[in-house]
């Protein structure tokens, strides 16, 4: 086999990165440790069969391109209301944030390791960026609070092109030989920034019209079109000047993501994909390309700078970034903590080592990229692989396991709400999301959180914080359409429990179907929606909560009364102990569980007896609350949604 074929060695890194992600993701670790790791066993330093140099000057534009995508899907998920809720230490961490990494670096740098003034500068501006690639999956995992997450992706998207335009500048003022070079140098920054500013806005603005128009665009081709319009952005920017595309795209990337053009998920779910494709091609080429020996060599300058970094300038530019800004102690602490690097300040400390080398200082380019890969190993394995414990330690998690989400303010859905709301014995909480208005003010009058908006698209879920649910349920009219939100929940939030409401008698969605998804069929075995939701819609139902004497084990779909069609019965919610639950086709019964049924007012004589029969009865002393009607207000500490 001809390990110098580069085609070879593009295919051989491309899988790698994904088998190595795919690892990572079942043994629940942070992916880029398993990427550098499998990047340096495969590399010449071990296996030697991933073999970067083969690329020749076609690593470059790969790379480029590369991290044009991985930073315009980045910057696609940032939500411009969180930003401007934390706009004021975003803006500090990138401004002032920026300039403290990147004097603490230089000045340690110089100090531990003996560099020169423009080659210890030049380290300072790469190591000033954190990353998405990094930031963003952790902060997921973790399930960390709203505005700590918001500040910290959005301080890796953003940070990124500032970040690696100063670098730019610093490089060009390093080899600059005159003064005018120098003067040259230093108003590329703002050219390259302004520059990409413009571009990527107005670039961003033509992507998400055409996107949002119905037919401007088929349908199949709408993530392919976007991809495609995302490297010509990125290119036609590099070439106006050199090194402004990488402000371009993150721009584009947050115009597009802020207009909500159609099939907004299905575009960020291409992203995404594409994305982790494209971080595991990344790291396993550049992380085969180090020589250890060159890490080696850094000996004690190399880890006392790293430690200073992480020790003394990440927490001091946190400090001053976040003063008066509203944050609490904990969560200043958390930000100081949290700052592991990423690809782009890889990517371009590989790119500049081949500049140096090409201008006579091979030795300093080996040097900067070796110190740059000590900096990203050392951050992502200990600040990334003790990011959930530190989180936990801070108590800056969000809750788990924490209240329900229903999708529908309808009459049904705003039912199950109240019955959930009287049965449960904590405070956790209960929020509706629909996209009818209507519906929506409805259960607000009744005193719960709302969130209009459509539950098959991201940015609902996260208002909604179903990550942190006990579970969802999936109540609308139309059981595909709930079946289709219990499947988008699934994949993005696992972990959550899904509970999707269907109608036995039609030919529509069957258990079959639910129970493939990994979800479970609400109320036990379906609802004729039409006709209770007419019959709540005029106050005919009543609702009481009964204890179960009967026979343990036996299960709701088991009940004869609940599959009268006659005289209808309707099991809302089911309760053991202190934890309250809907019911599903999974629910079964032990003594004194309390179980909420609902049944037309006018066959309470008729229903109760066969429910009776199977061992139900009323409480006898003091009898659990019955669900209200009115608008009391919904007691939880869950309205202030950036906690």
């Amino acid at each position: 086999m001809d390990f110098q074929d580069p085609a070879l060695t593009f295919a051989l890194a491309i899988t790698a990165g994904v088998v190595a992600q795919s690892v990572a993701r079942h043994l629940k670790v942070p992916g880029i440790l398993f990427l550098l790791a499998t990047g340096i066993l495969l590399g010449p330093e071990f296996a030697n069969i991933v073999r970067p140099e083969t690329l020749g000057e076609g690593l470059n534009p790969i790379v480029g391109l590369a991290v044009a995508v991985i930073l315009f899907e980045g910057a696609l998920q940032l939500n411009m209301g969180r930003l401007r809720r934390e706009a004021v230490t975003i803006r500090r961490l990138i401004t002032i944030g920026t300039l403290i990494t990147i004097a603490g670096a230089t000045v340690t740098a110089m100090l531990a390791l003996g560099w020169s003034f423009k080659v210890a500068l030049l380290f300072g501006a790469l190591v000033s960026v954190t990353g998405p690639t990094v930031i963003n999956p952790l902060t997921r995992r973790i399930r960390l609070r709203n505005n700590l997450r918001t500040i910290l992706e959005a301080e890796g998207v953003l940070i990124d092109p500032v970040g690696a335009i100063l670098a730019v500048v610093a490089l060009e003022v390093a080899l600059a030989s005159t003064a005018g070079d120098v003067g040259a140098g230093v108003l590329g920054l703002p050219r390259r920034l302004g520059l990409g500013f413009v571009i990527g806005i107005t670039g961003g603005f033509a992507i998400g019209g055409l996107l949002r128009l119905r037919r401007a665009i088929p349908s199949d081709l709408r993530n392919i079109f976007t991809l495609a319009s995302v490297l010509a952005l990125y290119q036609a920017s590099h070439a106006i000047l050199p090194e402004s595309g990488i402000m371009t795209v993150a721009i584009a990337g947050l115009v597009v993501g802020n207009m909500g053009p159609r099939h907004a998920r299905q575009l960020v779910e291409f992203k995404e994909q594409l994305t982790y494709l494209l971080v595991g091609l990344l790291f396993v080429l550049l992380s085969a390309a180090v020589d250890l020996s060159e890490v080696r060599a850094l000996g004690a300058g190399g880890i006392i700078t790293v430690v200073v970094l992480v020790v003394l300038v990440r927490p001091l530019g946190v400090l001053l970034c976040t003063r008066g800004a509203g944050l609490e102690r904990n969560e200043q602490a958390f930000l100081a903590w949290l700052a592991p690097r990423g690809i782009v300040a890889f990517a371009v400390s590989s790119l500049f080592a081949a500049e140096l080398a090409h201008n006579g200082m091979e030795l300093e380019g080996s040097q900067l990229r070796a110190m740059v890969f000590l900096v990203i190993a050392v951050t992502v394995v200990v600040l990334g692989g003790t990011s959930g414990l530190m989180a936990r330690l801070l108590r800056v998690r969000k809750p788990s396991n924490y209240g329900f989400a229903v999708v529908g303010a309808n009459p049904v859905g705003r039912a199950l709400a109240r019955t959930l709301r009287a049965a449960r014995t904590g405070d956790a909480p209960i929020v509706l999301i629909d996209t009818n208005p209507t519906e929506a003010g409805a259960a607000e009058g009744e005193g719960f959180r709302v969130i209009l908006g459509n539950a098959n698209e991201q940015r609902a879920l996260l208002k909604a914080g179903v990550e942190s649910r006990r579970a969802l349920v999936a109540l609308t009219p139309n059981e595909g359409v709930n079946l289709l939100i219990a499947k988008h929940v699934g994949e993005t939030c696992p972990g959550v429990r899904r509970l999707v409401a269907i109608d036995p008698l039609t030919p529509g969605v069957g258990p079959e179907q639910v129970d493939e998804s990994g979800a479970a069929v609400l109320f036990g075995g379906g609802i004729d929606y039409e006709r209770w939701a007419h019959h709540f819609r005029r106050d005919r139902v009543a609702i009481e909560p009964l204890i179960f004497g009967g026979t343990p084990g036996l299960r709701v779909t088991q009940l004869d009364a609940l599959a009268d069609r006659q005289f209808p019965a309707l099991a809302l919610v089911h309760r053991r102990g202190r934890r309250e639950q809907p019911v599903s086709n999974e629910t079964s019964l032990r003594t004194g569980d309390v179980v909420w049924f609902g049944w037309l007012r006018d066959h309470g004589e008729l229903v109760e007896p066969r429910l009776a029969g199977a061992g139900f009865r009323r409480p006898e002393d003091a009898a659990p609350e019955a669900p209200d009607t009115g608008a009391g207000p919904e007691s939880t500490g869950d309205t202030d949604s950036s906690r």
